[in-house]
């Protein structure tokens, strides 16, 4: 009977031989036997849960030496945990981040954790098309090259407002302002092919919808979480309308869901909903990845090899994963990009 449990585990789970014996006799051992049953069940049942949840790793031991990577928001959550992976590549890392102080420490503390001091931080506040312009005209002013851009920082769920520019602010951070540094960068980024885009998007762009003639929702009422949705679809469909209108330079465009992760991300939830959140917050801790769990499809799409034939494709899990229906219409993305371009000044002509 007990072998059979034991393998009925291993199927479950896809655990393999050594790790669900390390289970298993830990399940047997006195420290759990001694708490009874039923506690040692569910305490080697939430162990198989979280392995669940922080399913996907990045095995891939390529190095990034002489390799120069920027990823927004990289001062927190997910986007400081891949910079801390691929400064310990060995890649120049430029954090572009809005906040220069909680930059610097974050960049401090991945100089003494990694032996790498080759971290650079640099100003950029995604909500004002001015601070993308800037930053593009100091990076290209000062770095020769710019082998992977990581399109990490975004806000999610936040209150109406609208940017410096008049733009609703989830769409105008987590889309506009990506779109802008993105092709203000090509350039440098064909120069320095082969290389890579990653924009970071969300499952939520499931169910998704581009408002195209209600982008700053003047007309219907205001809902954080459509709003959230919109930007996140914008992701996907800008990554595929990228990939065909690159495809031939050397640079390749992937975009990602990380999971559910426990981040600040969800900072403004928790303020407009501290109670929910408080009694939420134990069972959404045990089903939440970790910032390093999160962090591994980025760092996946950045240096796994072979990958080029899947650009403007959609990853999970540090894997292909077929997006939602209307994460592959291509004719929302050529709208996209051809509305996204006029709101940003962007014309490519010149």
């Amino acid at each position: 009977m007990m072998e059979k449990q034991r393998s009925l585990f291993c199927r479950r789970f896809s655990l393999d031989a050594r790790g669900v014996t390390q289970l298993w006799e830990e399940l047997k051992s006195n420290r759990l036997a001694k708490y009874g049953t039923v506690t040692a069940v569910t305490a080697i049942s939430l162990v198989l849960l979280r392995k669940w949840i922080a399913s996907g790793v990045c095995r891939c031991r390529v190095r990034l030496d002489g390799k120069t990577v920027i990823i927004t928001g990289a001062n927190t959550g997910i986007g400081k945990e891949t910079a801390r992976d691929l400064a310990m590549r060995g890649a120049r890392v430029v954090m572009a981040c809005r906040d220069l102080s909680k930059a610097e420490k974050a960049a401090a503390e991945i100089r003494r954790s990694t032996g790498n001091g080759n971290i650079v931080v640099r100003h950029l506040n995604l909500s004002s098309l001015l601070s993308v312009q800037q930053f593009v005209h100091e990076y290209t002013a000062t770095e020769d090259r710019l082998d992977i851009l990581i399109n990490n920082a975004g806000v999610m769920m936040c209150p109406k407002s609208l940017t410096e520019d008049d733009y609703e602010t989830q769409f105008a951070i987590n889309h506009l302002g990506h779109f802008l540094l993105t092709v203000l960068l090509l350039d440098v980024l064909k120069k320095s092919s082969p290389s890579r885009i990653i924009n970071v998007s969300s499952i939520a762009h499931k169910g998704g919808k581009i408002h195209f003639d209600d982008l700053n929702f003047n007309k219907a009422p205001y809902d954080s979480l459509v709003s959230y949705r919109q930007s996140k679809l914008a992701n996907l469909l800008f990554t595929r309308e990228l990939a065909r209108r690159i495809k031939g330079s050397g640079v390749t465009v992937y975009s990602l869901h990380p999971g559910v992760i426990c981040t600040e991300l969800g900072r403004y939830v928790q303020t407009r909903h501290p109670l929910l959140s408080a009694l939420l917050s134990f069972p959404a801790l045990l089903l939440m990845k970790t910032p390093s769990q999160g962090a591994q499809t980025s760092i996946y799409c950045a240096v796994a090899e072979g990958l080029e034939s899947h650009s403007g494709c959609y990853f999970s899990d540090c894997k292909l994963k077929e997006p939602a229906p209307e994460g592959k219409d291509d004719l929302a993305a050529l709208r996209l990009w051809e509305i996204s371009a006029k709101l940003v000044g962007y014309d490519e002509e010149n």
